[in-house]
């Protein structure tokens, strides 16, 4: 009587696993953004409060969130390095516990050198460890018109970050202060970072799969060994620079309109903190809506073109031009709120696009396999200029002139250098040739 034989693992069945697993990356970079997130939501809503116990300005209680950020740019460039040798779950693991930290240990500061020093470290440290790792992760698993999609899928956590705690942090404002608030949201991050760790995946070759969106065998992309480019090479090339000019620019007026909008609506437009957070709570709502679909937008852009880079690059002009748009419209909710709320739907489609789409023109310009180290120290460059000169100059301009019109105009001339750099991106990078 023959033995029975196990049958080799069908396409099929290998097809289902890849599916899975890329489920689970998506999944756990989306509870990975939302804790990112969810850090500067509920700064923008916790600024007004803190700022009232503790006797500080509006640019000094910025700083701190400043210099979280700085720290947040390093942290992000290491980050890159371990997940393109040992996957995402160690970064998590190191978020999970830094960010949780990060919120408790500002809830017990006293006096301002402490806040600035504690927020500054360990929120730094935890949120730096989620944004290359995010990012990055999907974008090894999905790539071409796949990836785009996927990442509006991940990237729905910053919305529902920015709606749940924003609207969380508000109600505990109501009966308690702004440091048990803090305390709470500790917890919330730790355990949605330690459930991204356990969900997380290598890169797909790890465990013999291959990543989504490929072109189809025997075409010149799949026959072309893929370039594992330094990082000093890639810096040699304008395409990484290009990128980084038109994200960080467009960094530094988003994050000076997510950290002060609150704090504008309530000082030059008269809403009540209620009022204003609900209002804020509009561009999460919203976001939920843009984020998958404006990522499956992106992919359809990407197919028309016939050229990932190219599609990438129509998206990054697009983006911020939207929020120029979305920066007039909040000054004229000054005039009447549904400005305001229309501002808040065109600032979530800026939002959808620039941050995936700049790292997925990168990845589309240099490849996953190197994409970790390049991505991480672009994120440093980026990160440890933007959001710091964004938040700083939003609290500064307001505190000299008594109003946020300067800062708004400030943020509207660097969504317009943003498009500017972007309509000038290359659509390729050669690879050094070797003696």
């Amino acid at each position: 009587m023959a033995t029975p034989t196990t049958p080799a693992p069908s396409v099929q069945t290998e097809t289902d696993r890849a599916k899975t697993l890329g489920k689970m990356v998506v999944i756990s970079a989306w509870l990975a953004v939302f804790c990112l997130f969810g850090y500067r939501a509920t700064f923008s809503v916790l600024l007004g409060p803190m700022r009232e116990a503790m006797g500080w300005t509006v640019s000094q209680t910025s700083l701190g969130y400043s210099l979280m950020m700085s720290v947040y740019a390093v942290t992000a460039f290491l980050s890159g390095m371990l997940i393109d040798r040992y996957g995402t779950r160690p970064a998590y693991l190191i978020g999970a516990v830094a960010a949780s930290l990060g919120f408790y240990l500002t809830s017990q500061a006293q006096t301002y050198t402490q806040y600035l020093i504690i927020y500054a470290l360990f929120a730094g440290v935890g949120t730096g460890m989620l944004w290359v790792s995010s990012t990055v992760s999907v974008r090894k698993w999905y790539v071409g018109k796949a990836y785009a999609t996927m990442w509006g899928l991940a990237f729905m956590g910053a919305p529902a970050a920015q709606v749940v705690l924003s609207l969380g942090v508000k109600q505990v404002l109501v009966t308690m202060d702004w440091r048990q608030a803090m305390q709470m949201l500790a917890l919330v991050v730790f355990v949605a970072l330690a459930l991204a760790a356990a969900l997380s995946k290598r890169s797909p070759e790890y465990y013999k799969l291959k990543p989504f969106g490929l072109p189809p065998a025997g075409a010149a992309a799949t026959d072309k060994p893929e370039y594992v480019w330094k990082v000093g090479e890639a810096f040699r090339r304008p395409a990484i620079w290009g990128a980084i000019v038109a994200f960080l620019t467009s960094v530094v007026a988003e994050f000076l309109i997510w950290t002060q909008v609150i704090m504008y609506w309530t000082k030059d437009v008269g809403l009540s903190l209620a009022q204003a957070t609900n209002l804020y709570v509009a561009i999460g709502i919203a976001g939920i809506i843009t984020m998958p679909l404006l990522g499956m937008v992106a992919d359809r852009v990407v197919g028309w073109a016939k050229h990932e880079a190219r599609g990438r690059k129509l998206m990054l002009i697009f983006a911020p031009a939207a929020g120029l748009v979305a920066c007039v419209l909040l000054l004229l909710s000054r005039q009447s709120i549904l400005w305001g709320i229309v501002a808040c739907v065109i600032f979530a489609v800026y939002w959808a696009i620039e941050p995936g789409g700049v790292a997925g023109y990168a990845g589309a310009i240099y490849g996953r396999k190197s994409l970790g180290k390049i991505w991480g120290m672009s994120t440093l460059i980026v990160m440890g200029i933007g959001p710091a000169v964004g938040s700083f100059m939003g609290g500064y301009l307001y505190d000299v002139s008594g109003t946020y019109l300067n800062s708004i105009l400030f943020a509207m001339g660097a969504f317009a250098v943003s498009c500017l750099a972007a309509l000038l991106l290359p659509l390729s990078a050669t690879p050094p040739t070797k003696d």
